[in-house]
């Protein structure tokens, strides 16, 4: 520890290994890291950032960003699951025309997240990351393909009433006390197992 900056945290320095310097030459030998304890449904976490100016990167906002880490991972699997339904691979075989599909999924992803802003907008205290990414996803698409059916006139009315059904896509709230552990899982095995001699006699 170097010093203490304020009510649980602390400046410490870490060395780095030679194999990330190997890596990433312009890597120091040592590097300073703010230190963060919080208490966090009964059990002490640290939190380990290199935003160390406390007045500039408050404990309370890296806390919180702490808590929500793994939405980005929600993200992945939306995209995957609802946009590429649950593809493995993409359908594009030149690499051009995979680049040009990926940037097409996240534009459409994007453009499904800022409707679900807007969405969210019309619900008092809703988040856009309270509303189900599934069901809001089917409406929005839907409204894409049936726009072309309606009026220029009438499109901003049709939008407007999309924004409003809102309500129905607000998920229950999230359960907190539920844990899931990280596990190893094992991989599945080429060949079948053989059995011991002494377990067939």
């Amino acid at each position: 520890m170097l010093r203490k900056i304020g009510r649980h945290q602390k400046l410490i320095e870490l060395t780095t290994t030679p194999q990330s310097r190997k890596k990433y030459p312009n890597l120091p030998e040592t590097m300073q890291a703010r230190m963060l304890t919080r208490t966090i449904d009964g059990k002490e976490r640290t939190i380990l950032t290199s935003m160390v100016d406390p007045l500039r990167y408050p404990s309370e906002d890296i806390v919180e960003l702490y808590e929500q880490r793994w939405e980005i991972e929600l993200g992945y699997r939306e995209m995957k699951q609802v946009l590429l339904q649950n593809h493995y691979t993409l359908r594009s075989k030149r690499p051009e025309m995979i680049r040009q599909e990926l940037w097409g999924i996240l534009l459409a992803y994007n453009i499904i997240r800022y409707q679900m802003v807007k969405m969210a907008s019309k619900i008092k205290g809703i988040y856009p990351n309270q509303l189900s990414f599934t069901s809001c996803a089917t409406a929005i698409i839907n409204w894409l393909y049936t726009a072309s059916l309606n009026s220029a006139g009438n499109i901003p009315k049709t939008l407007e009433h999309l924004q409003e059904i809102a309500e129905h896509y607000v998920l229950p709230i999230r359960r907190t006390e539920r844990v899931y552990p990280r596990e190893v899982r094992s991989k599945p095995q080429k060949y079948a197992r053989k059995k011991c001699q002494s377990a067939l006699n």
